[in-house]
């Protein structure tokens, strides 16, 4: 059994996946699996693939029909044979020490589950045939920003502030009881919130070991009315918490996370749906998903919490909304 199994969902990335090859053949931690799963890729990524795979006795090659990305990770994580899974999507890479500090870390504290920061990597200019270059050039041509998340003391706080994305953490595998959400958009959130009953003890590493590229044509930043699948991310969850008698304990923090998410990242994104009618439509759906699921969440004691952001979503109301939603 190897100590981390490490997930790549792999769909026609041909320019960008050997840099994320390279980032994990690469690893101080040696004793690691590369799960590599083909989501139906029609360039030469499985080719790529095949030839890593050649040299490198610990990559694990599978080609499936598409099904996106959940149902990718879902697949390679029927593989996993390790005590600890991670994912990793095929066009970022990560610092070659970030396996083996955060199992490191794992062990140390006896944690279930690990995250670490990373940089917002910006490219100063887009490459026309993808990444190519060695580490040291490829970050020369990146502007980067350091994240570093919250460091929440207990699952409550892990609901209200935790960095909702699968790529920067490290995850003990049999606290893992729930699959992505095939088919749907924001599949991270649906992911990380059911996650988290399961979690015992988590733990930090204050470190950014992994850079989460930007790229203009990626999914994240072509919005479509796809972006209201959120509302039925937020529907399995609540009914997962109400299925394992769990909503009344956690009921101030998914009211809270509910309302924060729609009116602040999700708005966001919706705003940028080029398609007015959709776009509007949508503006729409989100007042009324949240003043029917939670109607008393101003009343959230949350709120009271000093921060512009929730300054902010204290602000809005049916008449700050409509100004909100144009600016």
């Amino acid at each position: 059994m190897s100590k981390v199994s490490i997930i790549v969902p792999v769909y026609n990335v041909e320019k960008y996946l050997k840099r994320c090859i390279d980032s994990l053949i690469n690893q101080t931690l040696k004793d690691i699996e590369i799960i590599i799963v083909d989501d139906g890729s029609t360039d030469n990524s499985g080719q790529i693939i095949k030839k890593y795979q050649e040299k490198n006795s610990n990559i694990k090659y599978y080609k499936k029909e598409n099904g996106g990305l959940s149902d990718a990770r879902n697949y390679g994580m029927k593989y996993a044979q390790s005590e600890y899974i991670a994912f990793l999507d095929s066009d970022d890479f990560v610092d070659k020490t970030m396996y083996e500090k955060m199992y490191n870390k794992a062990i140390e504290d006896n944690a279930d589950y690990v995250e670490c920061d990373f940089y917002w990597a910006y490219p100063k200019v887009e490459e026309k045939n993808g990444a190519q270059n060695s580490f040291e050039d490829e970050i020369k041509n990146l502007r980067l920003k350091k994240d570093a998340g919250y460091r929440y003391k207990n699952k409550k706080e892990m609901m209200e502030y935790g960095r909702v994305v699968a790529w920067n953490k490290l995850i003990k595998k049999d606290i893992i009881k729930e699959n992505f959400p095939k088919g749907l958009n924001y599949e991270d959130v649906e992911f990380f919130y059911k996650l988290i009953p399961n979690v015992t003890k988590f733990a930090f590493v204050e470190e950014p070991l992994l850079y989460y590229v930007q790229r203009k044509n990626s999914i994240v930043n072509k919005q479509t009315y796809k972006n209201g699948q959120i509302f039925n991310v937020f529907d399995n969850v609540i009914d997962f918490y109400k299925k394992n008698n769990l909503y009344d304990e956690y009921f101030q923090e998914l009211e809270y996370t509910y309302t924060r998410i729609l009116l602040c990242s999700s708005l966001k994104r919706i705003k940028k749906i080029k398609d007015e009618v959709q776009k509007r439509k949508l503006i729409y759906e989100t007042w009324q998903n949240i003043n029917t699921k939670f109607p008393e969440w101003k009343k959230n004691e949350l709120l009271k919490k000093k921060s512009l952001k929730n300054l902010y979503i204290k602000s809005v109301n049916k008449f700050t909304y409509k100004i909100y939603s144009i600016i």
